[in-house]
């Protein structure tokens, strides 16, 4: 590996120092590398959604990146939602509310709606609809996805409200 470029990225809170090619794609960097493999390879063709990361709080499909380009940045997958082995209020919405059939998607739509619920508390349906339009699902039909995002936003508004009581 002549050509091999150093990365070094914050991910879930732990900095790695890596050596990577210049042409290895991001979610293979975060699953074989790294060894975070909830993180899933859908498509390859930036269409499913289920590959989603957030870097810098931004959702990114990481099939469509290079590992290189997180060099020096902040990068969340799915593991590193939970803290201290206690579900975010999103996820255990997405339990609750049915939001997973075989739970392939999931990862990418639990990384896209907790950008869309760091952005924007309190998103109508069309907001939810519109935020997850890059994600597929082949089982639920959305209807629970999207029930699930909205009592997460509710929790979160109920959260931020007893907070400032």
């Amino acid at each position: 590996m002549a050509d091999s470029v150093p990365v070094s990225v914050n991910v879930n809170g732990t900095t790695y120092a890596r050596t990577v090619e210049p042409r290895d794609l991001l979610v293979y960097f975060v699953r074989e590398e790294l060894g975070l493999t909830g993180t899933h390879v859908g498509c390859d063709t930036s269409q499913c959604g289920a590959c989603t990361v957030l870097l810098d709080d931004r959702p990114v499909k990481s099939c469509t990146m290079f590992a290189v380009q997180v060099d020096g940045r902040k990068l969340t997958t799915v593991e590193g939602l939970a803290q201290d082995g206690k579900l975010t209020p999103l996820q255990e919405a997405f339990w609750n509310e049915h939001g997973l059939q075989c739970g392939f998607c999931t990862p990418g739509f639990l990384m896209t709606a907790t950008a869309l619920l760091q952005s924007n508390p309190s998103p109508s349906e069309a907001e939810i609809r519109k935020a997850l339009e890059g994600n597929l699902c082949r089982c639920t039909g959305y209807a629970n996805i999207v029930k699930a995002v909205q009592v997460a936003s509710g929790a979160a508004v109920q959260s931020a409200t007893a907070g400032r009581a």
